[in-house]
């Protein structure tokens, strides 16, 4: 496993050299986590460098997750996207969802919630790669039973690549996580 030595956008190139390496090795889907598509697009003109050829799936943030009404990908970037190839999950997050919002009005800590800061211990990148290949899953944008490599950062860019075989939701605790291929060392803010 790689740790890099801070969280962050710093380590997208490796982390997605990382990525394509083990999907291409293992003949799997990746699964990365893009609010803008910028991430994304970075993957796709890396594949296009090595002559990689992998089903990509973007897994981004519902509408108005930052600004009510508005969502942080763009229709040209989706469109660019969508005609290289790449599917575009928008849905609810998995492990967080309508429990956040149970908890921002009425206070505490709920099941989902309590699962997703379990796997913040191990990083929010690890916590990251679980729900998005279970998002994807639940969409059908990847086989069922599968693994897949699943790219997620701290903030923006990418710096966790996990190879993970998701569950659907409402089989959380099937998810399995293979492999942390690398992810920022905890030292402060990760």
């Amino acid at each position: 496993m790689v740790v890099f030595e801070k969280p962050g956008r710093d380590n997208t190139e490796a982390a997605l050299r990382i990525a394509l390496e083990a999907a291409t090795a293992r003949g799997c889907a990746i699964v990365t986590a893009s609010n803008t598509g910028e991430t994304v697009d970075r993957l796709l003109r890396q594949m296009a460098e090595t002559q990689a050829a992998v089903p990509v799936v973007m897994v981004g943030q519902v509408d108005g997750f930052a600004t009510p009404g508005e969502n942080a990908l763009s229709a040209p970037m989706r469109a660019s996207l969508e005609a290289r190839g790449v599917r575009i999950v928008t849905a609810a997050h998995v492990l967080s969802g309508a429990e956040r919002g149970i908890s921002r009005k009425f206070g505490g800590a709920y099941p989902v919630e309590l699962v997703a800061h379990t796997l913040r211990m191990l990083g929010q990148g690890v916590k990251v790669c679980v729900e998005i290949a279970m998002m994807a899953l639940d969409c059908g944008s990847i086989p069922y039973g599968e693994p897949v490599v699943c790219v997620a950062g701290t903030g923006r860019g990418a710096d966790t690549v996990c190879i993970v075989t998701p569950g659907y939701t409402a089989g959380l605790f099937e998810t399995k996580v293979h492999e942390i291929l690398c992810k920022p060392g905890l030292y402060g803010n990760g």
